[in-house]
């Protein structure tokens, strides 16, 4: 017993090493982890456009270069249309939600029917202060200075742009060369995995633009029609808080009730908060089991868990990215479950083949 309970431990020692390694490297190269995972994310987004571009008759290098362009065209045609209303009224939304904040926090030392005290508002307010400092921090305990990024980003962004290119481009060559490096018995179950994979990201991802789509338009009118103000922004928020499910539309929905409070009134935002509910509620019961099926179908405390561990992890863009690498995962190990499950119902000899 045992020696069996220490074979046990040393494995689990074994595993934790590795994770723990794994992290620390991704940590340490995450000027290129990061641009590798936009590339992921947008090569799915764009692949349905390069594949119908190659069906009829496009090379693939003219393929991959138009749907690209393509992209960048529709998303710089948008800017021009609504880009500098938004962005003027964007200006105006940090000293909104400051002073939002202010009034709450007065409301709460004067008038909440609990007793707190200033210096209680003092140390919370220090607590997250402190907080989104650390998920600022870069993995060497610095902060990332405006130096760093203005070499970081750029760089990020022009290593995502030709990964991308390239992944359009010659896609179906890489994983068929990585398909001959595996074994003859494995590779079928690499197809099954990497298709799986792939659908799981593509779900997602439309599944997270249709929900904040139809978040936003919701919230965003009922912010109008209580005379509300700062409209296009929560909408742009409220869009592109849907892809970190749960805490990304809590937090929307709070912005959007503490705008209203400010530019509107105690009833009004009162009737915004109750709006996001119904929304938000009527989305995760009826609009996403319909949008995302069966193949997304994760329990919200393992969402709330990835986003969470992903931000302490590796900061805001842990969090932005732990549900798209939350979902392939598990997705990756329900078929493998299911793989390991029929082989062994399968007669002693048989092959995947012959069933």
């Amino acid at each position: 017993m045992v020696v069996t309970l220490g074979a046990y431990a040393w494995r689990l020692v074994a595993i934790a090493a590795v994770v723990v390694g794994a992290i620390w490297l991704l940590g340490e190269i995450k000027v290129v982890v990061v641009p590798v995972l936009v590339a992921i994310l947008l090569t799915r987004v764009l692949e349905p456009v390069a594949s119908k571009l190659r069906a009829r008759g496009a090379r693939p290098g003219l393929a991959a270069a138009s749907a690209l362009l393509g992209f960048f065209a529709l998303v710089a045609l948008v800017v021009w249309l609504i880009g500098p209303s938004v962005l003027d009224e964007f200006e105006n939304l940090g000293p909104t939600l400051t002073e939002a904040v202010d009034d709450v926090e007065a409301w709460l030392v004067e008038d909440a029917p609990v007793e707190i005290s200033r210096a209680d508002i003092d140390r919370a307010r220090e607590m997250f202060v402190d907080r989104v400092s650390e998920m600022a921090r870069s993995p060497d305990g610095g902060f990332t200075g405006a130096a760093s990024l203005l070499v970081e980003i750029p760089t990020g962004g022009v290593l995502a742009l030709f990964l991308t290119f390239f992944m359009l481009k010659d896609g179906g060559r890489f994983t068929a060369w990585v398909r001959r490096q595996l074994p003859e018995p494995r590779r079928e179950l690499a197809d099954v995995l990497g298709r799986r994979s792939w659908r799981s990201l593509g779900g997602f991802l439309r599944g997270a633009a249709l929900l904040g789509l139809v978040e936003g338009i919701a919230i965003g009118v009922t912010v109008w029609l209580v005379g509300g103000e700062l409209v296009a922004p929560i909408v742009v928020v409220t869009f592109a808080a849907a892809f970190v499910p749960i805490l990304g539309a809590i937090v929307a929905g709070v912005i959007a009730v503490l705008v209203t409070l400010v530019t509107s009134g105690l009833a009004q935002a009162l009737v915004v908060a109750a709006v996001a509910i119904v929304v938000q509620q009527l989305d995760n019961d009826l609009l996403a089991p319909v949008v995302y099926g069966r193949m997304l179908s994760i329990h919200p405390v393992a969402i709330l868990v990835g986003v969470v561990a992903g931000g302490a992890l590796f900061g805001i863009l842990g969090t932005l990215f732990a549900v798209p690498v939350l979902v392939v995962a598990i997705g990756v190990l329900e078929d493998l479950h299911h793989h390991r499950s029929e082989a062994a119902v399968l007669p002693e000899g048989a092959s995947g083949e012959e069933r």
